[in-house]
C-alpha cells in the first residue's frame, strides 16, 4: 500500500450508535466532507464486517452519486446503511440509484429536520436520522415510519430525553461522557470499592483465598465474574462454579483485566448495561494494540490497558482523576498518563482519546502511521463488541 493511501486512514472516523439499552446497535463511519475514497481504501485494508459484525454500518453520504463500484464491492449490503440529506430526496437520479440500492438489500436513512414519510416514500427510506444538537423534527415526521430511527449529535440527557420522546431508538453521541452521573445507592459503591480492593490484592500478588474474601461478600460481583468466566468468550467445556476455580483458569493478568472492566459492569435498576462500558472497552484494548504494536512487552501492554480503561473513572464515579489516582498504588507511567497525558502512556491516551480523527501531529508523536492506526481500532471495536456481549 502506498503512503499516500496510508494517509487516507485516519480520516475514516468510527463512532458507536446504541440503543436505549445502551448495547451497540451499528457503527457510522466518518470521513472529511463524506468523501467516499478513504472509505475504499478503508474496507479493503481490513474485513470491517467481520471485525465489527454483528452491528450494522451507517455511511453518511453527501452525494450518492460518489458512491462507485469500487466501493460497494466492499460492502455487506444487508449490514449498509446510507445515510443520505432530506434535500436529495427529491432527484430523479437519486431516487432511481436509491431503489436500486434496496434491491440490492442496502438501507437508506433518510436525514434532515425536513425529512418525513413523503419524501422518504421517494427512496423507499424507512427510518430518518435526525441532529439533536439542531431543530428536531415532530412526531407526525417520524411515527408513519417503521425506523428504527437515529439520532446523532446527542450532548446530554436532556437531548437524549427529547429524541428518544420522538420515538428515537438508535443514539449516538457524547452524552455517556457529559451526561450527569446517577448516584450510586451503597450497596454499589460498596461493590466498586470491594473492586478496588481486589485490584489492590492482586497488585501485592495475594493467595487465591484472599482474593475469595471479597468476591464472596458481594453476590452481584461474583454473579459477574462466574457469568463472564462461563461464557463463549472463553469457551470451557465444563461450568465453572466456584471462586477458586475462576480465578484459578483465568489466571492473575486476565483477572486482573477483567476487575478493571467490571467497575464499569454494574446493571442499572433498568437492566441496562452501563453507557461507559463499551467505551472504556475500547480504550483498554486499543491502548493494549497501539503498545503491543510500538514493541512494548508484555507489561508493558498491561499497563496500556489499564491506562486506558481507567481513563473514564472520573466520568463513572464523579470524581477528580486525581482522587482516584491517589486512592491506587499505580505506576507512575499510569498516573502521569491519567493527570497529565504525560510520558508515552500518556502520547498513547491522548491518540486514542482524540475522537473520530486523529490529528496527524499526535499520529506522528507515536510513531503510529493511519493504517496501523485504522487495524488497531478496528480489532479494538470488535473485543469492546464481544465483552458487552459477554457481560
Amino acid at each position: 500500500m502506498s503512503a499516500s493511501e496510508s494517509n487516507l486512514f485516519p480520516l475514516v472516523g468510527l463512532q458507536a450508535v446504541a440503543n436505549a439499552h445502551n448495547e451497540w446497535v451499528a457503527v457510522t463511519l466518518h470521513v472529511p466532507q463524506h468523501a467516499t475514497g478513504p472509505l475504499t481504501a478503508a474496507f479493503g485494508a481490513a474485513d470491517v464486517f467481520a471485525l465489527l459484525a454483528p452491528l450494522d454500518c451507517i455511511i453518511p453520504l453527501a452525494d450518492p452519486h460518489s458512491v462507485d463500484e469500487a466501493l460497494l464491492a466492499q460492502l455487506t449490503p444487508q449490514r449498509t446503511i446510507f445515510r443520505l440529506p432530506a434535500a436529495l430526496a427529491a432527484d430523479k437520479p437519486i431516487q432511481k440509484k436509491c431503489l436500486q440500492w434496496r434491491d440490492a438489500g442496502y438501507r437508506i436513512l433518510l436525514d434532515g429536520p425536513d425529512a418525513g414519510p413523503v419524501m422518504a416514500a421517494h427512496v423507499d427510506a424507512r427510518a430518518l436520522s435526525v441532529d439533536a444538537s439542531s431543530e428536531l423534527p415532530g412526531l407526525h415526521q417520524l411515527l408513519p415510519l417503521p425506523g428504527p430511527h437515529l439520532a446523532y449529535n446527542i450532548d446530554d440527557e436532556e437531548q437524549l430525553a427529547a429524541v428518544s420522546a420522538l420515538g428515537v431508538s438508535w443514539f449516538a453521541g457524547g452524552y455517556a461522557l457529559r451526561s450527569a452521573r446517577q448516584q450510586n445507592d451503597a450497596d454499589e459503591g460498596t461493590s466498586r470499592r470491594r473492586l478496588l480492593a481486589l485490584l489492590g490484592l492482586l497488585a501485592r500478588d495475594a493467595d487465591v483465598h484472599e482474593l475469595e474474601v471479597p468476591l464472596k461478600q458481594d453476590p452481584a460481583l461474583s454473579y459477574h465474574l462466574l457469568k463472564l468466566v462461563n461464557s463463549a468468550a472463553f469457551g470451557y467445556t465444563a461450568p465453572i462454579s466456584s471462586f477458586h476455580q475462576a480465578i484459578t483458569l483465568l489466571g492473575r493478568r486476565q483477572l486482573q483485566r477483567w476487575l478493571q472492566l467490571l467497575l464499569y459492569a454494574r446493571q442499572q435498576d433498568d437492566g441496562k448495561i452501563h453507557a461507559l462500558l463499551p467505551l472504556a472497552a475500547v480504550r483498554a484494548a486499543h491502548m493494549e494494540a497501539l503498545c503491543a504494536l510500538r514493541g512494548g512487552d508484555r507489561d508493558q501492554q498491561d499497563l496500556a490497558f489499564m491506562a486506558g480503561v481507567f481513563s473514564l473513572l472520573d466520568v463513572l464515579l464523579g470524581m477528580s482523576m486525581a482522587e482516584i489516582v491517589a486512592t491506587l498504588n499505580l505506576d507512575h507511567g499510569v498516573n502521569d498518563a491519567l493527570l497529565a497525558r504525560s510520558g508515552e502512556l500518556g502520547a498513547l491516551l491522548a491518540l486514542v482519546e482524540s475522537g473520530t480523527h486523529p490529528p496527524a501531529a499526535l499520529l506522528a508523536s507515536t510513531g503510529i502511521d493511519g493504517e496501523t492506526y485504522w487495524r488497531s481500532l478496528l480489532q479494538a471495536y470488535q473485543w469492546a463488541i464481544q465483552l458487552s456481549r459477554n457481560l
